[in-house]
């Protein structure tokens, strides 16, 4: 009787991934709207990377790098259109509450960018002491 009730504690319901799926149809959906209706001048290319979204659906965070332009514009852009896109997504999602939209430009690939290039010149370095 013991290995069943571990069993059914190991078990999560269909529920408990709701708000990873539920964010990542935003991520899809917002990354089309961006791309095909949003026409503000300050968000050029930009990537969605990631999406946060509130336990209660209130809130998502929204994790965007920018591939051309500035990311002070892009997110100040974003953050205008905002209730725009929320408007968008309220067609395109079948769930009760679309949450408000909060862009925060992503460091990521920017940090990521930066330690390759010291970790090239570390290299480069060492190879040249050895030789």
């Amino acid at each position: 009787m013991a290995g069943c009730s571990i069993a059914r504690m190991r078990k999560k319901s269909p529920t408990a991934h709701r708000g990873f799926r539920v964010a990542d149809q935003i991520q899809r959906d917002l990354s089309d709207l961006i791309a095909r209706e949003l026409k503000d001048p300050r968000v050029g290319m930009i990537t969605i990377n990631a999406v946060e979204v509130t336990p209660d659906y209130a809130h998502a965070k929204v994790f965007f790098s920018v591939l051309t332009g500035q990311p002070e514009e892009a997110g100040e852009g974003l953050n205008a259109a905002a209730g725009f896109l929320r408007n968008g997504l309220f067609k395109r999602l079948q769930i009760h509450t679309v949450p408000t939209l909060h862009f925060v430009y992503d460091r990521t690939t920017e940090r990521a960018a930066d330690m390759n290039a010291l970790i090239a010149k570390a290299v480069a370095s060492r190879s040249k002491e050895e030789s």
